[in-house]
């Protein structure tokens, strides 16, 4: 059996229980040593054989699952982050599947969660964004046209932009040119949730500036968006007094019931 385990954004104590479970009983691990914090691998158990995947090849990485599940041997495969997010996980499973190996997920805390907790954000303010795009510019792997940061950015939605900074400058132009008002809301977060946590609200037009300035070249999630800002939204229909759910009367008629206090929901 091979389980797939979403390390998180970096900090020990945001891996699952479940993954960090996982690890603990785990016979052989594979983790992407150049993203995940190498302080997770302390809970696995004495003489568990460490496999370090940024120096690996799919082919060479399949092969220790391999060998693992043929000696009766559990696999942990640690991703940064969640492994559905720029994990390469699909060609791994497709190599089980051929192999016959049984595997599962397990979800882990995305740095575009971590860096929203650090600023204290929410993207999705009523009246502001009610989107999230998750994207990057294109490197070594391509990107649809389709995807370009223009034409997301013409949405005018709140971004994560993933494995940019090192193209902060293009990146910046690509923003504004797809619609973006050069005072747009932005931030720059880097190692979210590690010891050496930093984040710089900025603008669009000011994130060159930003990433230059504090010497930032890798490691770091770029966000735009108004809801950076959170200023002028509106107030969520979820709590407001006049909106009626399954569970909430309006206030109006809690008050008559309830003398105008709230009544506990039992579990």
């Amino acid at each position: 059996m091979v389980h797939f385990v979403g390390a998180g954004s970096g900090a020990p104590d945001l891996i699952t229980v479940r993954g960090k479970h996982l690890i603990g009983e785990a016979d052989v691990i594979i983790y992407a040593g150049s993203l995940v914090n190498p302080e997770l691998l302390d809970d696995r158990r004495p003489g568990v054989p460490v496999y370090n995947s940024a120096v690996m090849t799919l082919e060479e990485t399949v092969a220790v699952m391999r060998e693992a599940e043929q000696q009766g041997k559990t696999t942990v495969r640690l991703h940064t982050g969640d492994p559905c997010i720029y994990g390469a996980i699909r060609e791994q499973m497709d190599a089980l599947d051929a192999l016959d190996i049984d595997y599962d997920v397990t979800p882990g805390v995305s740095s575009f969660l971590a860096a929203a907790a650090a600023l204290r954000m929410e993207y999705t303010l009523p009246g502001i964004s009610q989107s999230v795009v998750v994207t990057r510019m294109e490197g070594r792997t391509p990107v649809p046209k389709r995807e370009s940061i223009q034409a997301f950015a013409a949405h005018h939605a709140s971004m994560a932009i993933f494995l940019s900074v090192g193209r902060i400058t293009e990146l910046e132009e690509r923003l504004i040119e797809g619609g973006y008002a050069v005072d747009t809301p932005a931030a720059v977060a880097y190692k979210v949730s590690w010891p050496g946590e930093r984040t710089f609200v900025c603008t669009v037009g000011t994130l060159a500036q930003t990433v230059q300035k504090h010497h930032i070249t890798k490691t770091a999630l770029i966000l735009v968006g108004d809801a950076i800002a959170h200023r002028a939204y509106e107030r969520s229909k979820l709590y407001d007094p006049g909106f009626t759910t399954e569970y909430r009367k309006e206030s109006g008629e809690d008050e008559k019931n309830n003398r105008g206090g709230y009544r506990a929901g039992g579990v």
